[in-house]
């Protein structure tokens, strides 16, 4: 199906009349303290429990009590001291995670207070802030239909706030919505095993293969980003549609219960071709519908930290 976007105001002047680089920290600010509670409380165990190290790295030696593997008998230590000393590991905790974030045409719609590319930089705050709590690396990967900014994962809140600025104040230069590229592009920087959230509408197709060739490397969690207004339209009479990508327009009379039917049918379709897409190729999903209030956006997520936390524990 062809999403079109109820066409958005424009309003540069008002833009223009802000002290961008205030308002740029107010927004980051707000979106912080909005988040504060659900990162310092749920997603404080959530997260760090849902994700496993890297590996086992050496922590210390201690000595050999009964029941120890002799397998772990630090031989020069015993050799030294002259009494049995084993090898003591801990799992890595280090992680990486990566936000790879579509910036297409299609993020700037918003039937309430918040355009979707808001809500995608509200959910990159939230995992960054969690990221770095954690002690983890976060980088990030703007897309559109080409690479438009590559972040490389770092540590620190400094950091964290970069993240998040990044994808407040960033002009793209495409508008178009081509994930293979942004997949595959990362699949040939990304090195060391990472956890990889990509984080769109996903309104575009062919990119199967290059999330498939990912996922074999790398943990991959797609959340999707949607508008109440693209899963139903109201009884608003004639009402003028844009396809922010391309420019296209189409005059729809939303006062047709048919129309209106077979729009909130198409979308549902689209909905499950995705989840059959991410089940096929093992790819947790998670789908926000966005909302004016940021914890009440995030709460999927959130709920998908939980979830995923009890799987792991129990060897899932």
């Amino acid at each position: 199906m062809a999403w079109f976007s109820l066409k958005p105001p424009v309003a540069e002047a008002e833009q223009e009349s802000l002290g961008i680089d205030k308002e740029v920290l107010r927004t980051v600010k707000r979106i912080e303290l909005s988040l504060r509670n659900t990162i310092n409380t749920v997603m404080a165990g959530a997260y760090n429990s849902s994700f496993k190290g890297n590996g086992m790295e050496f922590s210390e030696v201690r000595e050999y009590v009964p029941g120890d593997d002799v397998r772990s008998i630090d031989w020069n230590v015993t050799a030294r001291t002259g009494t049995p000393y084993v090898k003591k590991y801990v799992e890595e905790r280090e992680l990486t995670m990566m936000l790879v974030v579509d910036a297409s045409s299609s993020a700037e719609f918003g039937s309430d207070k918040e355009m979707k590319g808001q809500v995608m930089a509200t959910i990159s705050a939230l995992m960054s802030f969690a990221a770095i709590n954690n002690n983890d690396k976060v980088g990030l990967l703007i897309f559109t239909d080409q690479v438009e900014l590559f972040i490389p994962p770092a540590k620190g809140r400094r950091h964290a706030l970069r993240v998040v600025r990044e994808l407040l104040v960033f002009k793209p230069q495409g508008k178009r919505t081509d994930l293979q590229t942004g997949l595959e592009y990362l699949s040939g920087i990304l090195r060391r095993r990472s956890i990889v959230m990509v984080i769109s509408d996903f309104q575009d197709s062919g990119y199967e293969r290059a999330l498939k060739m990912l996922r074999r490397r790398h943990d991959v969690i797609a959340v999707s980003v949607v508008d109440p207004r693209e899963m139903a339209l109201p009884d608003a009479g004639f009402v003028e549609l844009e396809d922010p990508e391309t420019g296209e327009t189409l005059l729809v009379d939303t006062s047709d219960a048919k129309f209106r039917e077979a729009f909130k049918k198409e979308a549902q379709n689209d909905l499950k071709r995705l989840r059959q897409l991410f089940q096929r190729i093992s790819v947790d999903f998670v789908r926000i519908v966005t909302t004016p209030d940021a914890q009440e956006t995030v709460a999927p997520l959130v709920d998908y930290f939980r979830r995923r936390s009890k799987e792991v524990r129990r060897g899932v």
